[in-house]
């Protein structure tokens, strides 16, 4: 079977561990030589460490793959500077990003602090939208020379910012952010040879609260919890064969793919003129009772 990826060069956010590390182990194994990105640290972005990345990096090459380490804080805009210009300057080319880096602050709303919330979206959702600006900028350049672009951006969202989970205001807002800025980050950069998809993954990592891990604990068979699960859609993704794929955000889970679809307009009422808050007493309680109930996958 041929090698989906060969010549390919792609950047992986967050590589170090998880489902980042099977995201480049797969993409080596496709053909892609890989810049693994992880500023290592705990499962809260504390007491950064390069080891990770690097052990990954050093699996790919003892596999007779490409790899580079890179220990870039995609938060900042100097980090996603870096981090494509560690993958031009190294390899020559870049041909997909996939934005995979996030932390976990867990906490109820009511007791959140403003630095759990913040430090959160930095890396899950301004993360994303830096490195994704980096990478599309240089594109541009490239479709604006005249010089073929067949670029890919994978990101990184979550079944608890697209359908909810108690104590993740912070990550579920910004993986809620991170599938929208997808769409839209699609219809902007078509035009330059650039598609734009998310997934949403379901998998056993050390994100996971210990209860999580409890009710993923792997199987003797097929562990439909194992992190590489999700490695397979993002690989094909980043690869020519998902050139006329964009826009759309994919729920994974072992061995299950399906398409979100987002939101769509449901009950409809139009008085055909402006209402007075008194009559929507009486109206609203019967349209939200014909409306489905919010989608939940729990």
């Amino acid at each position: 079977m041929a090698s989906i990826c060969e010549g390919r060069v792609a950047v992986v956010t967050g590589a170090g561990r998880g489902i980042g590390r099977g995201h480049a182990l797969e993409l080596a194994r496709q053909g892609a030589r890989v810049v693994v990105n992880d500023l290592g640290g705990d499962v809260h972005g504390a007491n950064p460490d390069s080891a990770a990345a690097k052990e990954v990096v050093e699996e790919i090459v003892a596999a007779g793959g490409e790899a580079v380490a890179s220990g870039h804080d995609v938060s900042t805009a100097d980090g996603a500077a870096g981090l494509v210009r560690l993958a031009l300057d190294t390899f020559g080319e870049l041909h997909a990003v996939v934005n995979n880096a996030g932390i976990l602050r867990d906490r109820t709303i009511l007791n959140m602090t403003e630095d759990e919330w913040d430090s959160v979206l930095a890396v899950h959702l301004r993360g994303t939208f830096l490195v994704t600006r980096e990478a599309g900028r240089h594109w541009r350049e490239r479709s604006k020379a005249g010089a073929p672009v067949d670029a890919r951006v994978i990101n990184t969202s979550s079944v608890s910012g697209l359908f909810g989970n108690t104590g993740q205001s912070n990550y579920g807002a910004a993986k809620a952010g991170i599938a929208g800025f997808t769409i839209i980050a699609s219809l902007e950069l078509a035009r330059y040879g650039i598609t734009v998809n998310a997934v949403s993954p379901s998998a056993r990592t050390r994100m996971i609260t210990p209860r999580g891990q409890e009710r993923m604990a792997a199987r003797e068979d097929f562990d439909p919890f194992a992190p590489d699960n999700i490695a397979p859609l993002v690989t094909w993704l980043a690869g020519p064969d998902s050139k006329d794929v964009t826009g759309r955000v994919f729920n994974v889970h072992g061995g299950r793919i399906s398409v979100l679809e987002g939101w769509r307009e449901g009950p409809v009422i139009d008085k055909g003129a402006r209402w007075e808050p008194s009559e929507l007493a009486v109206v609203m309680p019967h349209l939200v009772a014909k409306a489905a109930a919010n989608v939940s996958l729990r």
